[in-house]
């Protein structure tokens, strides 16, 4: 076994209708109900809530997805993130995504009591994440 692969682990991304990733990695990042969150392998093991951003994943080369939700579990040799919805960013339509922010943006700041504001907020995380992992 090659030394540089003493410090990876097993991640696997499933979707509802796909695996969307399966690799070796060193680090993977993405943002939790509680923050965001870097994981190496032997990371003591848990359980978080995803909640919408860019997702990186480090090995051989860095990928970039958009994650918008679901649940990881986090283990000392592997990641699974099993996700509601997970883009690559040449499945993102970059227009799209603007229309989207912009129509989020106009319903926070309306501050009307007929918009759910939670609902609005999380379609604005999901729209900067597609918006970031575009740019990146």
């Amino acid at each position: 076994m090659a030394e540089e692969n003493k410090n990876t682990f097993t991640i696997r991304i499933i979707t509802p209708d796909r695996t969307f990733y399966t690799g070796e990695a060193t680090m993977v990042e993405f943002n939790t109900t509680e923050g965001e969150i870097g994981v190496y392998k032997n990371h003591v093991p848990m359980t978080v809530i995803v909640k919408p951003g860019v997702l990186t994943i480090t090995g051989e080369d860095v990928k970039k997805a958009a994650l918008h939700a679901g649940f990881a579990e986090i283990l000392q040799d592997s990641v699974t993130i099993l996700a509601e919805v997970i883009e690559w960013p040449d499945e993102i339509d970059e227009k799209r995504a603007e229309d989207a922010r912009e129509r989020a943006e106009k319903r926070i700041g309306e501050h009307s009591d007929d918009i759910d504001m939670l609902r609005a907020e999380t379609a604005l995380l999901r729209a900067m994440a597609r918006i970031n992992v575009i740019k990146a």
